[in-house]
């Protein structure tokens, strides 16, 4: 009875959701342009990094080769685009990441993201939002700071701020006020902030060019020694082009790596998109493209108008302006901080409150968040809950130590959505909607099944298909059968669990790595091996031929190299991280186990009559997959 229980439980937990996309019909309005998602995607993305990175990392990581960590670091998030932009073409609708999940890999994965997915919108719109006070506060000579510092005193250190901030407050309640009136109108105050923003990075572009010089690339060592006398620092690399060597532009990449998260707001308009099979995976590409046109242009005049070792982390553009003779330039990069940190600050509300509407559209969180205003056609009580959740953070909390919370979740969703990609372009294809299958269960037979759906293999085709060597290496068909999906599945499971436990090993023991400790070069290449097996196993295994706007090329080693780069990065943060995680999922399982699990419309429709026509991989000769529908 037990072990009955047990698995009704795990049943639950690995249920997937279908979704019908043989219908448009949507709660929202589609009103968004192929434009707008790009200027979405770039102002959530470029934001107030592009004026403060720069200088911190080319003076402390990578020197001019900054330039080199820009690229790498946008070659890997490209990966995690590309994995988004095949989906946005694939399942058009709200809840990015979330759903992306839930319609593959099954109700717990889905709900984790889409937690993990809040809390990373909630930490960054609060962070973004005191960021913007700060930088105003600077550019008015402190007068704010200084009004409330004796006025207003509630610090506890680590937990509370050092003053309330009632200016980010204030800021946060506007935009909200904004998301809460209507898309299209959120949409025009972030194209306008964003040309502002791209204009003056113009700017800065060329004028580092015009003013910059090409010795400041050329340095030598010596020529670095001699100034350090002068400014009494400690070695800054060995000058040249790539002062820190090799490891330094790694090193470098790493941290630039978190410059090109957001553009994943895009995907959350699946919607609200006017055609959004065709803008998705363009605006994903394009606004990444621009990013880091930006992030190497900027990198480069910086570095070209001032000696890397000489740039001020602070504030490196308008020190390297004053240097070169062109001080009222700063005033320029101040408007242009201020825009980028207003557009990055929308590109972290806009998708919340959409996230959480799906989720509790889905009964996974509490229903009245599912609400949409008839008149703004906007989620109204989700865009309000998100709004004073990250306004009341803003105003009391010490967000540093929260801060890298945001990069687990926002990890976390990368390689989830790369398992998805490896995972559904595997499976045997779907037909239209769940209603062609309901009327094809109740009425059809099994040669009408393969008429209106050539990539469903007959049931008597898959009964003699075994599992042996042969169907591993060799598969019988050039189409998928559930046999061949299936084994896709367990291989993905086993190449997650190795990389994970390769990126442990290369974090903890990279001292003994180095050392050439031949006991863990040898487990390290006996992990590599036993990778290559089942990425091998997948690699032979049939793909679907479903027409889709965009698929991700090179699977399976695209997919499988963004997993890599996100648990590389994810291992490296700190167990003060990870511990706050662990409260933070606490939380939100207590959510689900006590009140999700019960209301969730995927077990609610499995219940209904006719309704196990919903349930994933149930009835041989028919593979009512994941996200079951024109997929």
């Amino acid at each position: 009875m037990f072990g009955g229980k047990m698995t009704s439980v795990g049943k639950k937990l690995i249920r997937r959701r279908v979704v019908d996309l043989s219908s448009e019909d949507t709660r929202f309005a589609r009103c968004l342009s192929t434009l707008d998602l790009i200027a979405l995607g770039v102002g959530s993305t470029l934001g107030a990094g592009v004026y403060v990175l720069a200088g911190e990392v080319a003076k402390e990581m990578a020197g001019p080769s900054i330039v080199l960590c820009f690229l790498v670091a946008a070659l890997s998030s490209v990966l995690a685009g590309l994995c988004y932009a095949e989906f946005g073409a694939r399942v058009p609708k709200t809840g990015s990441a979330y759903l992306y999940s839930y319609v593959t890999v099954g109700e717990i994965w889905a709900f984790t993201t889409g937690w993990n997915l809040i809390l990373s919108y909630v930490i960054g719109t609060a962070s973004v939002a005191r960021a913007w006070s700060a930088a105003f506060d600077n550019i008015i000579g402190n007068h704010i700071s200084t009004f409330f510092m004796n006025k207003t005193t509630v610090h506890v250190p680590g937990v509370l701020a050092e003053r309330p901030d009632f200016f980010a407050l204030i800021l946060i309640g506007l935009l909200t006020t904004l998301l809460a009136f209507g898309v299209s109108e959120s949409a025009l105050v972030n194209k306008i902030f964003t040309a502002v923003n791209l204009v003056v990075l113009g700017f800065i572009i060329i004028a580092g060019f015009v003013k910059g010089d090409i010795k400041n690339w050329q340095l030598s060592e010596d020529y670095i020694n001699r100034s350090y006398l002068d400014i009494g620092k400690k070695a800054f690399g060995s000058g040249g082009f790539v002062p820190f060597g090799l490891e330094g532009i790694l090193t470098g990449a790493a941290t630039c790596f978190y410059a090109f998260v957001g553009f994943d707001c895009i995907a959350t308009t699946g919607e609200e998109a006017r055609n959004p099979q065709r803008s998705i995976p363009i605006g994903i590409i394009v606004s990444l493209l621009i990013c880091f046109v930006a992030y190497f242009g900027v990198s480069a005049a910086l570095t070209l108008m001032v000696p890397y070792f000489l740039l001020n982390k602070e504030s490196s553009l308008p020190e390297a302006f004053k240097a070169v003779g062109w001080e009222p330039a700063r005033y320029a990069v101040a408007v242009g901080s201020l825009c980028a940190l207003s557009t990055s600050l929308l590109g972290s509300m806009f998708p919340m409150p959409r996230v959480i509407y799906a989720m509790a559209e889905d009964g996974l969180l509490f229903k009245f968040l599912s609400g949409i205003n008839s008149r703004t056609k906007t989620p109204l009580s989700a865009t309000i809950t998100s709004g004073l959740l990250a306004a009341v953070m803003a105003f009391l909390l010490d967000l540093k130590d929260l801060v890298d919370l945001m990069s687990i979740g926002t990890l976390l969703a990368y390689s989830l959505v790369a398992v998805c990609v490896l995972i559904l372009r595997y499976q045997s294809g779907q037909l239209n909607s769940p209603k062609a299958i309901e009327m094809l269960e109740l009425n059809g037979n099994e040669e009408e099944r393969v008429i209106m759906n050539p990539t469903v293999t007959p049931a008597s085709a898959q009964q003699k298909e075994m599992l042996s060597l042969a169907t591993l290496f060799n598969p019988p068909t050039d189409t998928p059968t559930m046999l061949s999906g299936r084994i896709v599945y367990v291989c993905v499971s086993v190449i997650a669990t190795l990389i994970t436990v390769i990126c442990v090993v290369l974090t903890l023991k990279v001292t003994a790595l180095k050392d050439a400790s031949v006991g863990w070069i040898a487990a390290l290449v006996l992990l590599l091996v036993a990778l290559l097996i089942p990425t091998i196993i997948v690699w032979r295994q049939p793909q679907s031929n479903a027409r889709l706007n965009f698929k991700v090329p090179f699977l399976p080693l695209l997919p499988i190299f963004s997993i890599f780069i996100n648990i590389l990065l994810m291992v490296q943060l700190s167990a003060g991280t990870w511990v706050r995680f662990a409260i933070w999922m606490a939380v939100g399982f207590t959510i689900y186990f006590g009140y999700g699990i019960q209301n969730s419309m995927e077990g609610k429709n499995a219940e209904e009559p006719c309704a196990t026509v919903e349930k994933p991989l149930h009835h041989p000769g028919l593979d009512v997959g994941p996200g079951a529908a024109a997929i």
